[in-house]
């Protein structure tokens, strides 16, 4: 069977004007290949709510499961609940289970919880929340949507507290080799045992060091014998002198 594949939609503004540099898409990548789901395609979008409905429509039918990162906070632009609500034709508003976890944490505080914290209490009908032990705020899985938080240390702990729920398949496995030639001498070769080993991934990644052109070539693959096997073919292409 094939692994589950799944997109990532990362939102803001801050995103995309370069004031922020987005980490989450490169974890949830590894912790995605360690459980079996192969990340497939990943989007950005603006703090616009068209862009934001429609991304998540095509994603969701397109892919086994999506995981978005932002807009769910307590601010004016945190829109991302109430467009997932309107992706999938369903009423959002403050939800009992949701506003105790905060009203607890606030108190535990000593803090008000006030409108505007209550906006991080809305949740789409029929979304189950997703646990966040750093800043309580809960995010929420509704059918293969899974919403979460832009904060990394809050996104990684959402992504701690959903992984055990999903159904992942074979581990990615990966090995790599550095080779000392231009990518235009392994071309011919690397392509050959690209066709001879169908089920594998394998990248050519250049690199030029002191005048030096190479490249790292990763085999990636479920089957450890079969990405064993290419491995040793490769080697034997290239032997390092």
């Amino acid at each position: 069977m094939t692994n589950p594949s799944a997109a990532m939609l990362v939102i803001g503004d801050e995103i995309l004007s370069g004031r922020t540099r987005d980490a989450n898409m490169y974890y949830l990548a590894g912790e995605f290949t360690k459980h079996g789901i192969d990340l497939k395609e990943v989007r950005v979008v603006s703090d616009d709510p068209d862009a934001i409905v429609d991304s998540i429509t095509a994603l969701r039918t397109a892919h086994d499961l999506v995981v978005t990162s932002g807009g769910i906070g307590p601010t004016h632009d945190d829109i991302t609940a109430d467009c997932v609500a309107k992706a999938f034709g369903v009423p959002i508003d403050i939800r009992d289970d949701a506003r105790a976890l905060l009203q607890a944490h606030y108190d535990r505080q000593g803090t008000e919880l006030n409108a505007a914290r209550l906006r991080m209490a809305r949740i789409p009908d029929g979304a189950c929340l997703i646990d966040n032990p750093v800043s309580i705020a809960p995010g929420f899985s509704i059918e293969n949507v899974h919403v979460m938080a832009g904060v990394p240390a809050v996104f990684q702990a959402m992504v701690a507290s959903l992984l055990p729920n999903l159904t992942g398949g074979a581990p990615l496995l990966s090995q790599s080799l550095r080779i000392y030639r231009g990518e235009g001498e392994i071309a011919e070769p690397l392509g050959k045992l690209a066709v001879e080993y169908p089920d594998l991934s394998i990248g050519s990644y250049p690199f030029q060091k002191d005048g030096i052109y190479g490249a790292n070539i990763v085999i990636r693959g479920a089957d450890g014998g079969q990405v064993d096997k290419a491995m040793s073919a490769l080697a034997a292409l290239f032997p390092q002198d």
